[in-house]
């Protein structure tokens, strides 16, 4: 029989409130390692299969919502908390934290639509509504208030804003997008040129795709953590490495992309405000230009090893 569980997740006592980013990451490291459960072993021995979950971090805590199936509800419940325990447990970033509660909360409809065994209908992906641009422009003009490295002088008030916000979230989504890219890289040793479905690193001069290894996309992904922290302080400080102005670039598309679905901002206008104050020390252009003469082999950023050099 299939199961629907809430659990909450909580992090010491003594913890400040998280952050966009912690909050970002804590997700990413809760989803990554329930990807990973083939099976669960509940009391006496009973197999609990876990089928599906969503996770929503908030300032406070984890909640997740988790489709299992189990023999009875019992074993559900206690299987579900055993292996919350220990995937905190063995978790180092997230040891300390605990399980506040994880209970079958699915009202009967719930269940019902759980295990009928007419397939899903598909979804159609519909295009966003007048209320969904006006909540993500609200969204993006909340985050924005955590921008302290610029000041968009030439831009209105407001656009200034939502720009601020765009940056702070894509610096969110790339992050958790990391994660993800990371653990295919980890699964068979591989390199992103042998996938199709990562997010992040393909974006990424496109002639090194044999070179970035799960290593490589974990020094890239504290790079990211690193330059989006920059945005929140008061003084910025430029991109000092290839690594970092390409993760700067890589910042910049994504907010470009979250600013793009309103066509009614200046999105180029906007751009140009950061362009002019986010300056680089270190120049990544010429590592995108299709021809291989355009970068000398004998140059250290040539070698994706050293671009944190």
């Amino acid at each position: 029989m299939e199961y629907q569980l809430t659990a909450l997740l909580v992090p010491p006592p003594d913890t400040a409130e998280l952050d966009p980013l912690q909050r970002h990451g804590v997700a990413a490291l809760l989803d990554e390692q329930l990807d990973m459960l083939a099976g669960i072993e509940g009391p006496d021995g009973v197999e609990i299969e876990p089928l599906d979950h969503r996770i929503d971090v908030t300032t406070t805590g984890a909640h997740i919502e988790w489709l299992v199936e189990a023999p009875a509800l019992a074993f559900a419940e206690e299987g579900a908390k055993h292996v919350l325990d220990e995937l905190l447990a063995q978790t180092e970033l997230l040891a300390r934290w605990q399980v506040q509660r994880c209970e079958v909360t699915a009202s009967d409809a719930a269940l019902e639509a759980a295990m009928s065994d007419e397939p899903p209908q598909d979804e159609e992906e519909d295009e966003l509504t007048e209320a969904d641009l006006e909540e993500h422009l609200d969204q993006l003009a909340d985050a924005g208030g955590a921008l302290r490295a610029f000041e968009f002088d030439d831009l209105a008030e407001e656009h200034a804003q939502l720009l601020a916000g765009a940056l702070i979230t894509s610096a969110e989504i790339l992050v958790g997008e990391l994660f993800g890219d990371i653990a295919a890289l980890e699964d068979g040793d591989t390199t992103v040129d042998e996938h199709e479905e990562l997010a992040v690193l393909p974006l990424l001069p496109e002639r090194y795709r044999d070179r970035y290894t799960a290593h490589f996309a974990r020094q890239f992904l504290i790079t990211m953590v690193i330059v989006g922290y920059r945005l929140t302080q008061p003084a910025w400080i430029p991109p000092g490495t290839i690594a970092e102005s390409l993760a700067l670039h890589l910042l910049r598309m994504e907010a470009a992309t979250q600013l793009a679905v309103h066509e009614d901002l200046p999105t180029e206008e906007m751009l140009a405000a950061f362009d002019a104050v986010a300056v680089h020390e270190v120049s990544h252009e010429h590592l995108y230009k299709p021809h291989p003469e355009s970068v000398d082999e004998d140059d250290a950023a040539a070698d994706p090893d050293l671009w944190w050099d």
